[in-house]
């Protein structure tokens, strides 16, 4: 454990620069959270016992990195204390302010995560910056089988709802405008040149845009990559608006997943495309708010390892349950 000694004075915040909260109402929060996530979980939970796969909502779990036992952990954020924690007072990058309570050390975590804030700062800043483009039409995860013999496809238990040939047309007579290096990274070898652009990992920051779906999911790992600096109600949040986007990516996907109760959304046709820009300029618009929460959380971060600490930070819960 870090305590305020053990760092420079000028990095020091006091209690008067804390939001100090007490355990009846601190412990209230880390427990709705708790519930919020069980609930968020019992599916993939069960189906994890049973050993059963999903192509929906095991994407979450394996695409992203944070274990669900970390999700379910409360962190309140930097710039709050916890009165009567000593159960905390331990846990890395913490410390025990005299007169507030068990806090994160901000200089500590950020003497280890200090290029990780701003490498995301600089993302979701330029990423906010751009208008959307909602002229893809899902057709990402087309290309990641196109012309891919029917066991090598990801999801090889699920059918192609229009068959190998007529998806492979699909893809064909469309222009692919994927503008996201980790979906990119997945297309066939044969896809590839149909892209109107090849996306490396050095120009994610000059090529994301707000209205690609896998720049939308990504906010939930921003904001892990942010813990325990932001609170875990926005880590949720961001966790339920990318299962509600993974839901929409395979809707419009080539897959049937009429069994698991999915209806498609035919982007092979004009009004399935009409249908799948409605609700990406929907999750467009709530990837809006919990980005510019995120953005101000790791501006407060950055302000507070520079300065005296007068920059707020992101004290409680900035974006509501459910975005």
């Amino acid at each position: 454990m870090h305590t305020a000694a053990d760092r420079p004075t000028a990095l020091r915040p006091g209690p008067d620069r804390l939001v100090a909260l007490d355990r009846a109402g601190w412990t209230a929060r880390a427990v709705a959270h708790e519930r919020r996530v069980d609930a968020l979980l019992a599916g993939h939970l069960e189906r994890a016992r049973r050993d059963e796969h999903h192509p929906v909502e095991d994407f979450l779990f394996s695409y992203y990195s944070l274990r669900p036992a970390r999700l379910r952990r409360w962190h309140p954020g930097a710039g709050v204390a916890l009165r009567d924690a000593p159960e905390r007072s331990g846990w890395r990058d913490h410390e025990d302010v005299a007169g507030a309570g068990v806090t994160l050390d901000v200089a500590a975590w950020l003497a280890r995560r200090d290029g990780a804030v701003r490498h995301i700062r600089d993302l979701l800043a330029a990423t906010a910056a751009r208008p959307a483009h909602l002229q893809c039409f899902g057709l990402h995860e087309w290309a990641m089988v196109y012309r891919l013999p029917a066991d090598d496809v990801r999801h090889a238990a699920w059918p192609l709802r229009l068959g190998a040939e007529s998806t492979d047309a699909v893809v064909e007579s469309r222009a692919i405008r994927c503008t996201h290096h980790d979906a990119f990274r997945f297309f066939t070898p044969q896809a590839r040149p149909l892209n109107a652009v090849q996306p490396r990992r050095e120009d994610q920051v000059a090529l994301e845009q707000p209205g690609c779906l896998h720049a939308t999911m990504d906010l939930y790992k921003w904001a892990y990559k942010l813990l325990p600096a932001v609170p875990s109600e926005l880590v949720a949040d961001a966790f339920e608006l990318a299962r509600d986007v993974r839901l929409l990516d395979m809707r419009a996907s080539p897959y049937d997943l009429t069994a698991l109760g999915h209806e498609p959304v035919p982007v092979e046709t004009p009004e399935g495309r009409a249908a799948y820009v409605v609700e990406q300029r929907r999750f467009a618009e709530r990837g809006a708010v919990l980005r510019a929460a995120l953005l101000t959380g790791c501006d407060g971060l950055l302000a507070r390892g520079g300065t005296d600490g007068d920059v707020p930070l992101v004290p409680g819960d900035p974006v509501g349950n459910g975005g």
